[in-house]
């Protein structure tokens, strides 16, 4: 089977899709002060640097899902895209963070290249309308509960607006209770669609209220799993990574540690470069 190859889009320099080597998008799951953003980029700069891997830095300023009332969701979207665009303006990269309604899109669309829709509400027609109004680049995540095939419907929605800047992300598929599965063959069901497709490696080990008033993970499994995915083709890969994960705010046991970034991605670029020819 050949590489994945949908169509190729822009994103803040960073060529998507196609046959381009895979896009990172990576950073912390919850937004934590600047100077631990900061501390983040130069990192994660770093892990890339080896093999010119370009990256687009990723944090939520609110993470509104929670498992409980008791769990920190984050800085609020005034100081959190205070921060990503101090981010931005200072590494020269590209920002992504998550929103979760159609209030917040203008505003976030303003800092970030690429707005993000989270899974559980990958259906929400005014948020997905509003996002695609911005002009932004839209990563949508795949409904735990959704088929592959069902994104195309998802993706129309945001196209409807004229904005076919859209990447369409797995992040596994629920599987009794507090499980994740991934299924490598909604990878390709999903590029059919034309639009690069993404795989969250981390978010695709997580298990979701598996410790009662937050999440647990499989931290082990997300390198197997990013591996397999650029084994496929993939356009781009999501990974989530923090200095210290255990003791993270948010998705701790699925972060990989960033010290441990510049090797896993110098292997995902032997598999990913094998894989599309490069």
């Amino acid at each position: 089977m050949n590489p994945l190859k949908s169509d190729e889009i822009n994103v803040g320099g960073i060529a998507v899709g196609g046959n381009q080597p895979f896009a990172l998008i990576t950073g912390p799951c919850q937004l934590e002060s600047l100077d631990h953003a900061r501390m983040m980029a130069e990192k994660i700069a770093e892990a890339c640097a080896p093999t010119g891997t370009r990256f687009i830095f990723k944090a939520s300023y609110d993470k509104a899902n929670r498992s409980s009332i008791t769990t920190k969701r984050g800085l609020g979207m005034d100081e959190g895209l205070r921060i990503l665009d101090e981010i931005r303006r200072e590494f020269d990269v590209s920002v992504l963070t998550d929103i979760h309604d159609a209030s917040q899109c203008a505003a976030a669309a303003e800092v970030c290249e690429v707005l993000q829709i989270p899974a559980f509400l990958c259906r929400q027609t005014d948020l997905l309308l509003a996002a695609g109004e911005t002009g932004a680049a839209i990563n949508i995540k795949k409904g735990q509960f959704l088929a592959p095939w069902d994104m195309g419907n998802v993706a129309d929605k945001v196209a409807s607006t004229g904005n076919k800047r859209i990447m369409l992300c797995d992040r596994g598929t629920s599987f009794g209770y507090n499980t994740l599965v991934s299924d490598f063959r909604g990878l390709p069901t999903m590029e059919a669609t034309g639009y690069p497709v993404v795989f969250d490696a981390t978010h695709s080990v997580q298990q979701p209220g598996g410790q009662g008033t937050t999440s647990g993970g499989q931290r082990q499994f997300a390198p197997v799993l990013a591996r397999a995915a650029v084994a496929v083709g993939v356009s781009a890969l999501f990974i989530e990574t923090h200095e210290d994960p255990d003791n993270a705010p948010s998705d701790g046991p699925n972060m990989i540690p960033v010290d441990q970034m510049s090797s896993l991605i110098a292997e995902l670029c032997a598999f990913d470069s094998l894989r599309k020819g490069h």
